[in-house]
């Protein structure tokens, strides 16, 4: 029960406990009639609709559409004062909440008047009050999903924009009404692009990544899961690591809305992509992130929700079956996809002799992976195992030096030998040594050609091409 309690009031976000205490304290009108700050027909209106009864407030609305469009624009256009303001924008909000379809009367005031009907709040998303800002952006969050009308281009560019920074900036206590507007937006196919677009994705795992409480993990993770609806985002998505960040958190996850959330993301990225060998790579991904550990554990548990049990015996199904099928060579490229590597069973030297020649395959790749690895990575065992594989991958692919040093990788590994984890620097150096024993083989074969010329009476001295 206790328990119950906290989740209920971890739902609850700052700003509707905030708008609580804001409806509670009614505003005097007649000033800003007296200083003339709004109109008389502004005032008959404001005055009319700020009454507790929900039925006056309808027929009022159903009689003065337009003024009531026009009222609170120019409230929010005329007034200064910040509670004022945090008042109007409870009232709007409420009214929409009251009744989605009123969220046209904002288009059509605007469509009369040949104005933007985005400008009015977009504008307000630059005040200092956070309570402004946010409760402007869930109003927004509504007029663009409720509305017929899809939000344009250039001002929903600006408006994710905002709340992709939104999420990033530093203990921002408005964070859950930043998810809340995000898990609406997303819901809506061109807005999920646009989202992209702005790296959106970036910036949902990097937030996951960090702390944040349960409720604002199962709200980004619930973005993550609407993105996973279209067939071409569910095909990108392990682009940026989505499988190894939610597979961390299902493991860490006492939450059941929070597991419940990752399964069902972890079930779209294997049911929704077009491409069965995307579908077949999530899968090898998964396991790879000890998904099927998770879900041996899970399936002890009891779960009230059917849908969990569902998805666990989906995914369990799937994963196991693609571990049957899994060769090494996808289980290596999984893992090298992941960023995570690790001293696994595919980095062997039979592995390599079997092998090395794949990594040149979709231009390598692979190999450009490796490399990037080598220049972002700080964690010594990824650099370790890095440095390894390419220094294999060399000593088995006889053009393998050229490549490598065509990528930019032979700097690197070099630029390792002076790196401060011991087995960072052992394994640089055995990389570096097979580089160079690479080029004194190839050096070899050129002074053999040079004696059998000289066996043969030619004169013409030999030419070593490329660097020594």
């Amino acid at each position: 029960m206790q328990n119950a309690i906290s989740d209920m009031l971890a739902a609850t976000s700052v700003l509707q406990q905030t708008a609580t205490d804001i409806r509670n304290r009614k505003v005097n009108w007649q000033p800003y009639l007296q200083s003339q700050m709004i109109s008389q027909e502004d005032f008959n209106f404001i005055v009319a609709f700020d009454v507790p009864d929900a039925a006056q407030r309808e027929n009022l609305i159903q009689s003065n559409r337009l003024q009531c469009a026009q009222t609170f624009l120019n409230l929010l256009g005329h007034v200064s004062k910040d509670t004022t303001l945090q008042y109007v924008l409870v009232l709007i909000d409420d009214m929409l909440q009251e009744d989605r379809t009123r969220v046209e009367i904002f288009h059509e005031y605007a469509n009369k008047k040949g104005e933007s009907v985005w400008g009015p709040f977009l504008n307000l998303l630059n005040r200092q009050d956070g309570f402004i800002t946010n409760m402007a952006s869930r109003i927004i969050a509504k007029i663009a999903c409720w509305s017929q009308a899809p939000m344009e281009r250039s001002d929903l560019h600006f408006y994710l924009t905002w709340l992709k920074d939104q999420l990033r900036m530093q203990n921002n206590e408005y964070i859950q009404s930043v998810a809340r507007c995000l898990q609406m937006m997303l819901r809506i196919d061109e807005y999920r692009f646009a989202f992209i677009s702005v790296d959106g994705i970036s910036t949902l795992l990097s937030v996951l990544q960090g702390r944040v409480n349960f409720q604002v993990q199962y709200q980004l993770i619930f973005c993550i899961w609407v993105l996973t609806f279209n067939p071409l985002l569910a095909e990108k998505m392990n682009k940026f690591n989505v499988i190894p960040i939610l597979a961390d958190i299902l493991s860490d996850s006492v939450k059941e809305k929070v597991t419940r959330i990752i399964l069902a993301v972890f079930r779209n990225l294997i049911e929704k992509p077009n491409d069965q060998q995307v579908a077949k790579e999530h899968c090898i991904a998964m396991v790879q992130c000890k998904v099927l550990k998770q879900l041996q554990i899970l399936e002890q548990r009891k779960f009230d929700d059917e849908d969990v049990t569902s998805d666990i015996e989906f995914l369990t199904e799937r994963l196991q079956s693609s571990v049957q099928d899994l060769s090494s060579f996808d289980e290596y490229a999984t893992e090298v996809k992941s960023g995570r590597l690790e001293w696994s069973p595919v980095h062997k030297s039979k592995f390599w002799r079997e092998n090395a020649h794949r990594l040149n395959e979709k231009n390598y790749e692979l190999l450009r992976i490796l490399i990037h690895l080598l220049e972002t990575n700080k964690d010594p065992l990824v650099l370790s195992v890095a440095s390894y594989d390419i220094g294999e991958y060399v000593r088995h692919y006889p053009r393998g030096k050229h490549v490598i040093e065509q990528l930019g990788g032979k700097q690197l590994v070099m630029q390792l030998l002076a790196h401060e984890d011991p087995n960072v620097r052992y394994e640089a150096l055995l990389a570096v040594q097979k580089l160079m024993v690479h080029n004194w083989e190839y050096l070899g074969r050129q002074l053999e050609k040079e004696q059998s010329t000289d066996k043969t009476g030619s004169q013409k001295p030999p030419q070593v091409a490329g660097k020594a």
